[in-house]
């Protein structure tokens, strides 16, 4: 065995065993990964459930022992907190050597060109929003990704968020008209903005399903409407001003260089969102080279892994092979 692959968003956790060769050995799909709501050593705990389960697919009986840990994880923001989950991975004994990175890297890694120099920009868009740069001299661009206290707006939480307060507003008549006044509600079941502001206050519906409000704000969005057409036109010029800045940091402006998009929201490929990002990266970066990343996030880990034990190119041919 070669490399431990993790790639742990806040919503779902993808692991992976790799040889040497590239060969997938074992994998497992877990919950998400969340140290800010639980602790770090409850959530690596619970990561640990996921590993193990990678371990036994694999087959293999002896004790898991690999050459290196390639940890890609939600919420490792700072310095300090990639340093304090890499301690608690360390204490696992899992690898020789861990390298923890922040999970927007895994989509940076995976997006890149086969045989290509590490260099581009990452924005993901999922349930957050984040932004990673890097150069081939080690040089990287990076965002506290924090939320509000770090000026970061945006990602399904963000959306669905705004959706419910434009959708309230529009209801009690201090905001102007829009439909998704009666879709939000509606696709819980209820009959007003009013019987959805209870339920979740009242947590008759779970926190955590205001995420699929997201895809119901797209869905009025593409039937015309000018509230959430609003807000989805925010969202694109949230993801070109991260891409634009961490470009500008790392020098790159005036040279061809990928941005990578990725995460459930720019993975979905909404048109009005799509073709709102590539027209504002044209007018501000014309260089950047914008390219939707589908493959899994736990490829991008994996070839960080490899990267680190200096594997054949093989391997690497071999490795993507198996998630494309």
């Amino acid at each position: 065995m070669s490399v431990l692959a993790i790639d742990a968003g806040n919503s779902k956790t993808d692991v992976a065993i790799v040889g040497a060769d590239g060969a997938v050995l074992g994998a497992a799909r877990g919950g998400g990964f969340q140290p800010p709501s639980v602790g770090v050593e409850v959530a690596v705990h619970m990561l640990a459930g996921t590993v193990e389960e990678a371990h036994l697919a694999s087959g293999i009986t002896a004790p898991l022992r690999v050459e290196h840990v390639s940890a890609c994880l939600a919420n490792a923001d700072l310095p300090v907190e990639e340093r304090e989950l890499a301690a608690a991975l360390r204490a696992r004994g899992w690898g020789d050597s861990v390298r923890v990175h922040n999970d927007t890297f895994a989509i940076l890694r995976a997006g890149l060109p086969s045989g290509a120099e590490p260099c581009g920009v990452a924005v993901v868009c999922g349930a957050g929003i984040n932004c990673v740069g890097m150069t081939p001299d080690g040089r990287t661009a990076r965002f506290p990704a924090l939320g509000k206290i770090s000026g970061d707006w945006g990602g399904g939480g963000g959306l669905a968020e705004e959706a419910l307060f434009f959708a309230a507003r529009a209801e009690d008549g201090r905001g102007e008209p829009t439909g998704l006044a009666a879709a939000l509600p509606a696709h819980f079941g209820l009959a007003s903005m009013y019987e959805l502001i209870e339920a979740l206050h009242l947590e008759k519906i779970p926190a955590a399903r205001r995420h699929e409000l997201a895809p119901v704000l797209f869905a009025v969005a593409a039937a015309g409407d000018r509230v959430a057409r609003a807000v989805v036109d925010r969202q694109a010029e949230e993801i070109v001003a991260l891409a634009v800045v961490a470009l500008d940091r790392l020098c790159l402006l005036g040279a061809q260089t990928p941005v990578l998009l990725g995460g459930s929201v720019l993975a979905a490929r909404h048109p009005q969102l799509d073709d709102g990002v590539r027209e504002l990266l044209a007018a501000r970066a014309p260089k950047a080279v914008p390219l939707v990343v589908t493959t899994s996030p736990v490829l991008g880990a994996a070839l960080l892994g490899l990267d680190q034990v200096a594997a054949p190119e093989s391997a690497y041919a071999r490795l993507r092979a198996q998630y494309a």
